[in-house]
């Protein structure tokens, strides 16, 4: 008779996730631009000193290099800062950018749209990661089968499963 392997599987703490999907969008981000340098129309407006509507300058490239910053950093600071400012950042930055790249796709030949909506798609990936970060009621220990359940302001009651307080165990 076959036998069947169990493996454990532990649940992956949501900083590491979070972390994991902003390096996955960020490899995604940067092969996409660099897939773009083989177009003869970016190249053409690049010799021309134009990015889509933007002329290539200084305050141009400041603008490119804070905007790539931002994602980059949010992977450290995922893993560093407090869990309530860093489920709130990831939140906000993710949606944010959700937008920016989203909106860079519109007319975008078929490569971008794919590397753009897998981008978004990471994005909602670290917006609903962080919005349903774990809280400390689900990982306390639940003795005798009972559940945690918020009664106030920062008051946590053992609620007893209806059976186990009739029969006395």
């Amino acid at each position: 008779m076959p036998t069947t392997t169990h493996y454990l599987d532990h649940r992956v703490d949501p900083r590491l996730t979070i972390a994991a999907s902003w390096t996955s969008m960020l490899f995604l981000f940067v092969c996409v631009d660099l897939f773009s340098l083989y177009r003869k129309d970016v190249r053409a407006d690049l010799e021309a000193g134009k990015v889509a509507a933007f002329t290539i300058g200084q305050g141009y490239l400041l603008g490119v290099i804070l905007y790539v910053a931002v994602p980059s950093l949010m992977l450290l600071l995922s893993l560093v800062m407090p869990a309530r400012v860093t489920r709130a950042a990831n939140i906000a930055v993710a949606a944010i950018y959700a937008v920016t790249i989203a909106a860079s796709a519109v007319g975008e030949w078929t490569y971008f749209v794919v590397g753009s909506v897998i981008e978004v798609t990471l994005l909602v990936a670290i917006a609903y990661q962080a919005w349903t970060w774990p809280t400390v009621t689900d990982s306390l220990p639940t003795p005798r089968g009972g559940q945690w359940r918020h009664t106030g302001q920062n008051q946590l009651d053992l609620e007893v499963a209806e059976h186990e307080t009739t029969t006395g165990r």
